[in-house]
């Protein structure tokens, strides 16, 4: 049986279609390089679709030095991202400063030592400021952490926008292209094999494939900790400029678009690659919506969906070369801040492939020996 044919070669393979396989594609394809995408579904319509688009980790202090080495450069480079992709193709992706307000954190000391060591702005408020400030807070809320300077982007927008620009730069985007295996040999990938009999080849190849990760390196005879988690959420409408930052408590939020739309989310869950949407996860976020902003209390909910995270251990994703491959590369794993840290990953992960200078030091986001467990 003859192998199958290789499609026009490229210099990048980039698999995967979401926020960091497209920024990714982007920034190699800025510096020159011939890129082609493969997506297993349609570009933009998994968990970067579906997640809430805040540009900041949930309770920033609590995570690691590496997440916050990535989301410092990833936050400063929104707004002239944002920008030239609106300039590029006419998508405008809405990032907006609105702020972010964090109720009852029980280490609001920890936080305002963080926020002091990394040069943030955060201001602790009392009851009565927040009630001053916020007055369609409920009253049992007794403190507060405001972070002026947190923005949030309409997601959906941002990755239509990122498509257009794939398309603008020459990158070649094919969808419906699920990778099911590798033609390799001497340790280097010659080609990615897809459903459809097509065989892509390329210099590099770079896995960007979310939670499906683990499954694209299993296909290359690696076994990597990566797993799904789910996340579900609903929307709201309300009149613009009701809601205006975002809230977050216990670990749920709310989050306001522009033109009056409200996210609530997210669950956290175990599911395997089950994406279903569960009456109990309704009643608990519209549970956390009215507990966080009372006037969503009763209202009923204009969508509900989920989306599979990929969480990697300790909330570090990898980025880099894979251990024992000339040209098998990883971008993923980065769970709930896929969207916070894609432009310092793409970033990161371009420069260790181009062989320049990385802007981040790469190390803490090495997929090493001990990750990976050979079959």
């Amino acid at each position: 049986m003859s192998s199958p044919r290789p499609e026009n070669a490229a210099d990048v393979i980039v698999v995967g279609g979401g926020v960091i396989g497209m920024m990714t594609a982007r920034e190699l394809a800025v510096a020159g390089r011939r890129v082609a995408l493969l997506e297993r579904g349609h570009t933009g319509s998994e968990a970067s679709w579906a997640g809430g688009g805040i540009v900041s980790p949930l309770y920033p202090w609590r995570y690691p030095e590496a997440v916050t080495a990535l989301a410092t450069p990833a936050q400063e480079a929104y707004p002239r991202l944002a920008a030239s992709l609106l300039a590029e193709t006419g998508i405008d992706p809405e990032l907006f400063p609105c702020g972010m307000l964090m109720l009852d954190a029980a280490d609001a000391f920890d936080a305002r030592t963080w926020a002091a060591a990394q040069g943030r702005r955060l201001e602790a408020w009392g009851a009565v400021r927040l009630q001053q400030e916020m007055p369609g807070l409920a009253t049992h809320w007794t403190s507060g952490l405001w972070m002026p300077t947190v923005a949030n982007i309409r997601n959906p927008r941002l990755l239509q926008a990122l498509r257009a620009s794939l398309l603008a730069l020459g990158v070649v985007i094919h969808e419906q292209a699920e990778v099911v295996a590798w033609r390799q040999g001497a340790g280097t990938v010659s080609a990615a094999l897809t459903s459809d009999g097509r065989a892509f080849d390329a210099a590099d190849f770079v896995v960007c494939g979310g939670a499906w990760t683990g499954k694209l390196l299993q296909q290359a005879g690696q076994e990597v900790a990566l797993r799904p988690v789910r996340g579900q959420m609903l929307l709201y409408r309300l009149e613009p400029g009701e809601l205006s930052c975002i809230v977050l408590a216990e670990g749920r939020y709310v989050i306001p678009r522009r033109d009056g739309h409200v996210l609530c989310g997210s669950t956290l869950e175990e599911t395997g690659f089950d994406k279903s949407t569960t009456a109990e996860a309704l009643a608990s976020l519209a549970a956390s919506a009215a507990r966080l902003w009372p006037a969503l209390q009763g209202r009923e909910p204009v969508a509900q969906w989920a989306g599979l995270r990929p969480a990697a251990p300790n909330g570090i994703p990898y980025i880099g070369r894979v251990p024992g491959s000339g040209n098998l590369w990883v971008n993923a794993g980065q769970f709930r801040n896929g969207l916070v840290l894609a432009p310092a990953s793409a970033r990161l992960l371009a420069d260790l492939l181009l062989a320049r200078t990385p802007a981040v030091d790469p190390h803490p986001y090495q997929i090493l020996q001990q990750d990976l467990t050979a079959r």
